[in-house]
């Protein structure tokens, strides 16, 4: 795909992944609508890029076709979607407490939480969005548009008290084909990048001491990755006119361990 002069989505995008993706493509002159809850660091960050933001549950449709028609009227059909937005919650299928010795569930609602939002809402974006990317001219090849995922390394190595994070990440790897075939005829790739372990503000929250041990849990190179590496990958999915249908994991020959 030539980026230039194109338009794109980006949900998660006020910071993190999704941020550095989307200021990658803006300086591609990708002109870029960025979706996020986080209205503050998402409105600053399109003006800094001189983009548009949406305030967007990914989970809602009425959100989502609301911001849809935002970013159309503004930058027109889009070309490409990244879907970064998701969240991320640690509970045990059955906890204990020590000091009680008491067991408890882990929570419905807290699973279905996580699915609606990583796993329905990219569902919800895709659907909405791919059909505005069908109204675009095509360019080489009846290209029209490409769709790129984020799912995450727990996709496959799930660790302990990751069950509804892991079950939605599957779920997005598990539909990046079908999805592909369904879009065949439109002219519009569908691709995922499963990161390993990255330095996202949630992470650069977290005590030195957890982020050096999580980064020597990667085998080469012994650090955790930068969001720029993610937007590089996205960046090469986009030009590249012949990856379709697959899923890229990018996190340093990591496999996760139980805990």
């Amino acid at each position: 795909m030539n980026l230039n002069g194109t338009s794109a989505i980006v949900t998660g995008g006020a910071s993190g992944l999704g941020g550095a993706t989307a200021e990658a493509l803006s300086k591609e002159g990708v002109k870029v609508a960025i979706w996020d809850l986080q209205e503050d660091k998402g409105q600053a960050h399109a003006e800094t890029i001189g983009g548009v933001f949406c305030k967007v549950d990914v989970s809602s449709e009425d959100s989502v076709a609301g911001a849809v028609a935002k970013s159309v009227d503004a930058h027109g059909a889009p070309s490409i979607l990244v879907n970064c937005a998701g969240i991320a919650t640690g509970e045990k299928t059955v906890g204990h407490n020590r000091e009680t010795g008491e067991t408890k569930a882990h929570k419905l609602e807290n699973f279905r939480k996580v699915i609606e939002v990583n796993l329905i809402g990219t569902f919800n974006c895709i659907r909405l969005v791919a059909q505005q990317m069908e109204k675009n001219e095509p360019q080489d090849h009846g290209e029209r548009g490409v769709i790129i995922n984020t799912a995450s390394v727990a996709a496959f190595d799930g660790q302990i008290g990751q069950a509804a994070y892991s079950a939605s990440k599957s779920g997005v790897v598990g539909m990046t084909l079908p999805i592909a075939r369904d879009l065949m005829s439109i002219g519009v790739r569908v691709n995922t990048i499963a990161p390993g372990i990255f330095m996202t503000p949630m992470m650069a929250g977290m005590d030195q001491k957890i982020q050096d041990a999580l980064a020597a849990m990667v085998p080469f190179p012994k650090r955790l990755g930068d969001p720029s590496e993610y937007a590089s990958m996205a960046l090469e999915i986009c030009r590249n006119g012949y990856m379709n249908g697959e899923t890229i994991r990018l996190d340093g020959a990591i496999r996760m361990q139980p805990r």
